[in-house]
């Protein structure tokens, strides 16, 4: 398979009047053109991190990068000007932000606002030739073109991320970055619009890095997935071996841990013990060491090194079993 992209110690720190704040230490990635990556984290592990450094979308004066490489279809983005990742924004490269529900202008007409993705990338396009692509977009995820005269306030939730997904795919991108697209939606909902981003993706032959916490969402659409913590991935492989590998990092067998079972009965979950630790003041060796039922003397000494079975591998001293056995 030819690789899309290619992040190599990614590096990034948020500058306060108070503190450096080190959010993401080496990250390592790549991605398959044609294929789903599934980004897996805690709360502040640096997942949107990750994505607004490939969309080079960190906040101003704020957000840096420090150190690494990000190569999309072998160019280097970082070396790229601002004005060439306009343009590449959008139509290289597409982000669903988290909320839909502040996504959109209030101001303007859900066809507005797709219609001006539409004519940045295609000048050459006449206003008539727009608006049929507008229709097209808007009934490509499900909701009929007559609607999009209408503005934000008057979709719902669900309805509101189709029309963000109509806007990130206006231009078919080569890779969509898709941020926890279906948190603010319910259940029903979140299984329409996942299932047509998937359809959508096949059909488009886009690629895509999907960043959530439902490990069942990324059994569902992933073909690959990267478990992410304290600014590092920890453990990434194809979908089977993250779940079915006999082998894992502790900090994804607490992820399963944490999942409730319907075949069995409980009274508790079990959480994993602990917080992540202090952005501002990383503790040396392995950043999951405090938390880890697991861990040993080197471990609160000494960074692991990667172990690598196959397309399986593992940032841990002393990988588990998957019943936490070594």
């Amino acid at each position: 398979m030819e690789t899309l992209l290619d992040i190599r110690n990614l590096h990034v720190m948020y500058k306060t009047d108070d503190h450096d704040i080190y959010a993401l230490n080496g990250v390592n990635l790549t991605l398959e053109k044609g294929t789903t990556l599934g980004l897996v984290g805690e709360t502040g592990a640096g997942k949107t991190t990750t994505a607004l450094s490939i969309m080079r979308l960190l906040p101003d004066k704020v957000g840096f990068i420090t150190s690494g490489e990000i190569y999309f279809e072998g160019k280097n983005i970082l070396d790229l000007s601002e004005a060439q990742m306009r343009e590449m924004r959008g139509s290289d490269i597409s982000m669903i932000f988290q909320d839909p529900m502040t996504s959109l202008n209030p101001m303007h007409t859900v066809g507005t606002q797709i219609g001006e993705v539409i004519k940045l990338h295609n000048r050459d396009l006449s206003k008539s030739e727009i608006e049929a692509r507008v229709d097209e977009m808007l009934e490509m995820v499900g909701i009929p073109a007559e609607r999009k005269i209408e503005y934000p306030h008057q979709f719902s939730g669900g309805m509101k991320q189709r029309v963000v997904i109509a806007i990130a795919l206006a231009c078919n991108p080569k890779l969509l970055l898709a941020d926890e697209p279906t948190t603010a939606l319910d259940v029903t909902i979140q299984a329409q619009v996942l299932t047509m981003m998937n359809e959508l993706k096949d059909n488009l032959n886009t690629s895509m890095i999907l960043i959530t916490h439902d490990l069942g969402v990324v059994a569902q659409i992933c073909d690959s997935v990267a478990i992410m913590y304290a600014g590092e991935i920890v453990e990434k492989g194809t979908v089977q071996d993250i779940f079915e590998g006999e082998v894992h990092h502790p900090y994804t067998i607490g992820l399963f841990g944490s999942v409730p079972d319907l075949t069995k009965k409980t009274d508790r979950l079990n959480p994993i013990d602990g917080l992540m630790p202090d952005p501002t003041e990383l503790p040396p060796g392995c950043r999951f060491a405090e938390r880890c039922p697991y861990r040993k003397d080197i471990c609160t000494q000494t960074s692991p090194a990667l172990v690598e079975l196959g397309t399986h591998q593992i940032k841990c001293h002393f990988p588990q079993n998957a019943k936490g056995d070594r």
